[in-house]
């Protein structure tokens, strides 16, 4: 699609992180005719040219060809993180919830799909130079995120091989964050023993430099920007999405005032394993240990082929996620809602 004049975008999960951000890009540009937002739950918030259609990808009765029908584009972006502990769960939401929206982007006659994909779904790979988008990508087998990733780079391959007529774009971006998103990832990712010290930098007696714990951070609003730019062209294929520099405990120690002090794997692991399993945290053991092997990506292609430049510097997506902790910030909508850090 060289042109998204007039044209009708549909985007699923379009209340979440991303979602927001993608939907408010597209409904500000005058390119675009009408957006299809799919969501769980249908928000209060109301942008220009937007409807909204209330969809669980997970009920083998949701509608999706009708819901595509007449769509120049697919976004896919809905994901689900939770239950941790029960990944047969976040699989029926993720992998066939994404493999039904797949079929009906096919049975609908829809020409491009932009799949957001993550840098979850890459193999092992280095901590000291980057690798482009033909690294493995097989994930990590024992975190679910990072499993469900992987499948759908499988499915998208065979669905590529069996529709050549449908464009796909794969989106794989680093770490996401906005300040809007603060209290949906303190609920996903910390649950409420994260606020106290992380939103308190004054209150950590050292920060805990990891081994392995070196990553990539991107805004989500300069995510959002390549999701639109790749419908303005006629690009195929993956693109990596991260802003420099990359995150470590040397630049967090810096940002938070905090000095470094290197505890071993081993003993950051259990602490994570004890925590989960008594339902104190929510993020998995199995996710620390993919994010500590996570590789470092070369974005030369994003910004060769869709002239794509992140706007924030990672400590500025840092700097902006942690005053959203602190202020319990969120947005218009049910998986965004804001709670105040306690």
């Amino acid at each position: 699609m060289s042109s998204t004049t007039g044209s009708r975008i549909v985007v699923t999960g379009a209340t979440g992180n991303v979602g927001t951000s993608v939907v408010r890009l597209l409904s500000e540009g005058s390119q675009v005719g009408s957006v299809v937002g799919l969501a769980r739950r249908i928000p209060d918030w109301s942008p220009a040219r937007t409807e909204w259609s209330a969809v669980d990808l997970a009920s083998q009765q949701a509608d999706l060809a009708g819901e595509f029908t007449d769509a120049d584009a697919v976004i896919h972006l809905a994901w689900a993180f939770q239950p941790t502990h029960d990944p047969a769960t976040t699989w029926r939401t993720n992998v066939l919830g994404s493999i039904r929206v797949f079929d009906a982007v096919a049975a609908a006659g829809v020409p491009t799909l932009v799949h957001a994909s993550s840098v979850g779904a890459y193999s092992p790979g280095p901590k000291d130079h980057a690798v482009d988008e033909s690294w493995p990508t097989h994930g990590w087998p024992d975190a679910a995120y990072c499993r469900e990733k992987a499948y759908l780079e499988r499915a998208l391959d065979t669905f590529e091989r069996e529709h050549p007529e449908v464009r796909v774009v794969r989106m794989r971006p680093a770490f996401l964050f906005k300040r809007e998103s603060a209290s949906e990832q303190r609920r996903i990712f910390g649950g409420r023993f994260l606020p106290g010290p992380l939103a308190r930098p004054e209150l950590l007696p050292f920060l805990p430099d990891i081994p392995g714990l070196r990553v990539q951070a991107l805004h989500t609003d300069d995510a959002a920007r390549a999701y639109v730019l790749a419908l303005g062209s006629e690009v195929r294929g993956a693109f990596n999405l991260a802003a420099e520099p990359a995150v470590d405990a040397d630049l967090l120690g810096r940002m938070l005032g905090t000095r470094p002090v290197r505890l071993p794997r081993a003993a950051a692991r259990s602490a994570i394993a004890a925590a989960w399993g008594l339902h104190l945290l929510p993020a998995s053991p199995h996710l620390f240990d993919a994010v500590l092997r996570l590789p470092l990506m070369d974005c030369t292609r994003a910004r060769t082929e869709l002239d794509w430049h992140p706007e924030h510097t990672a400590d500025n997506v840092l700097e902006e996620i942690l005053a959203g902790l602190q202020r319990g910030e969120g947005a218009a909508t049910e998986p965004m809602q804001g709670h105040k850090a306690g």
